[in-house]
């Protein structure tokens, strides 16, 4: 691959953003004005990657085709490990396709659980938040802990979504509860059934990023997640090399979530090489003809 960081600099700025939420997950923005803001950010291209749902991507596509912004088919799926975080993105997926479709209805009944029990143990410890509230803030998109966030800074127990996280939604607070989550090796399975490619997302979320991506490389992983919102040059370089290494093809994009959600996050904001699709779509040309 041999990619040289220095070449993309001298581009200016990107036109491509390959990681964006919508409220068909636990973004703040729907599908068509994710796009409609891409188009008044000077974005050609973008990948909606709601977290275990498919379900923005048609009214993103049309909004795309109006508008002349090209929409791929993506999605991010939460997947269980010992430590850390590991987030898995599929690009180029097939949205009808059917063994993808029973996994993620599977994923959101178990986040509707979930969700329900966070309620449960926020109001056991006098937190005064309700179950419709917070599904009212997911108005029928994949259930989140930014939802219930939203909730717990609507109550005034929280003073933004982060402080809500940090108070009572990560790991050892009151309202953290596991949900049910497929392995690293399944999640690749299961994009690669939708006839997409898999990339790993936010790379640093893990606790040992080369190990990692060694182990994913030999369960098929297709990418890796160079080009972040939030990592330094010196982190997008070292994350080049390990992409190069196991040739895998380097991406990247915002993560964002919505207007003024996540700072840092806006959309955008990553630097990702124009010919980072094409490369993608060669990955999938490659695995029909083998």
């Amino acid at each position: 691959m041999g990619y040289q960081m220095t070449n993309q600099r001298e581009r200016g700025r990107s036109r491509i953003d390959l990681h964006l939420h919508s409220t068909a997950s636990d973004g703040t923005t729907p599908p068509s004005g994710v796009v409609e803001l891409a188009a008044a950010h000077g974005l050609r291209s973008i990948a909606l990657t709601d977290h275990d749902s498919t379900s923005g991507i048609a009214e993103a596509r049309e909004a795309g085709s109006r508008i002349g912004v090209e929409v791929i088919a993506g999605i991010e799926l939460s997947t269980a490990v010992k430590r850390g975080e590991l987030h898995m993105l599929g690009y180029l997926i097939d949205p009808e396709n059917e063994i993808l479709r029973e996994r993620l209805q599977r994923f959101r009944d178990s986040r509707e659980r979930r969700a329900e029990t966070m309620v449960d143990r926020l109001r056991e410890a006098g937190i005064p938040i309700t179950l419709e509230r917070v599904l009212d803030l997911a108005a029928g998109g994949s259930i989140g802990r930014p939802h219930v966030a939203r909730a717990l800074v609507e109550a005034g127990q929280a003073t933004s979504v982060s402080d809500a996280f940090e108070r009572y939604l990560v790991r050892g607070k009151v309202g953290y509860v596991p949900h049910l989550r497929p392995s690293p090796a399944d999640a690749i399975e299961f994009i690669h059934a939708a006839h997409g490619v898999a990339v790993l997302a936010h790379p640093y979320s893990t606790r040992d990023v080369e190990t990692t991506v060694s182990e994913l490389a030999g369960a098929g992983l297709d990418g890796l997640e160079v080009f972040y919102s939030l990592y330094n040059d010196e982190q997008q370089a070292f994350l080049a090399m390990l992409a190069d290494q196991h040739d895998l093809v380097p991406t990247g994009g915002s993560d964002f979530h919505g207007t003024g959600e996540r700072e840092g996050h806006e959309i955008g904001s990553a630097n990702v090489p124009d010919e980072t699709i094409d490369r993608l779509r060669r990955v999938v040309a490659a695995r029909r003809c083998s």
